[in-house]
C-alpha cells in the first residue's frame, strides 16, 4: 500500500520535461541576442547563429531552422556605401541640386519665351528700333547667363556627387 501511495504522489507531482530551441547571435558591436524564432535573426548573422536546447522551457511551436526562413519574414537590411551612408543620405545630398537644376532650366526657358514674345510684339507694333531691340537683347543675355550659370553649377555638383557615389560604392539608383 505504501508503494502505491508513493507512486501516486510521484505521478501527481512530477512535471513533464519539455524542451525549446533558443537561437543566440552576437552583433558587430558585441551585443549578445537571443530568440526562439529563427526568422527574427538578422540575415547577416544567420551563418553565425548558435542553437541551444533548453530543457526547462516548454516549446509551443516548433521553429523553422534559420535557413528555412522566408524572404518576407526577414527584416529589410538597410544598404549602405563603404562609408556607412545609406540611400536617404544620398537622396538628401542630390535632391536639392536636382531641384536647383530643374528650377534654373525652367527659368531659362521662360526667359527665352519672354524674349521671343517681346521681339514679336515689338515687330508687330512697328517699334523695332535697333537701340530698343538691343536693350531687350542685353537684358535677356544677362538673365540667360545667370540661369546658365545656375544650370552649370547644378550639373557640376551632380557630376561630383555621382563620382563620389561611384568611389564609395553607393547604389546608382540612389542618385535618381
Amino acid at each position: 500500500m505504501k508503494r502505491l501511495l508513493i507512486m501516486m504522489i510521484l505521478l501527481i507531482f512530477s512535471v513533464p520535461v519539455d524542451a525549446a530551441t533558443v537561437y543566440k547571435w552576437v552583433d558587430k558591436e558585441g551585443g549578445v541576442h537571443f530568440t526562439d524564432d529563427p526568422s527574427k535573426v538578422p540575415p547577416s548573422y544567420r551563418n553565425r547563429v548558435e542553437t541551444e536546447e533548453r530543457k526547462d522551457v516548454k516549446e509551443e511551436v516548433t521553429p523553422r531552422p534559420p535557413q528555412a526562413a522566408t524572404r518576407q519574414d526577414e527584416p529589410e537590411e538597410i544598404k549602405k556605401d563603404i562609408y556607412g551612408r545609406d540611400e536617404t543620405w544620398w537622396r538628401e545630398k542630390v535632391g536639392p541640386w536636382k531641384e536647383r537644376l530643374k528650377e534654373a532650366t525652367e527659368n531659362l526657358e521662360k526667359a527665352e519665351k519672354k524674349f521671343a514674345e517681346k521681339t514679336v510684339e515689338m515687330g508687330r507694333k512697328g517699334l523695332v528700333s535697333r537701340a530698343r531691340h538691343q536693350d531687350e537683347a542685353n537684358k535677356f543675355d544677362k538673365e540667360k547667363k545667370k540661369y546658365e550659370g545656375q544650370i552649370a553649377e547644378a550639373n557640376e555638383m551632380l557630376d561630383k556627387l555621382s563620382k563620389e557615389a561611384q568611389e564609395s560604392k553607393a547604389d546608382p539608383a540612389w542618385l535618381e
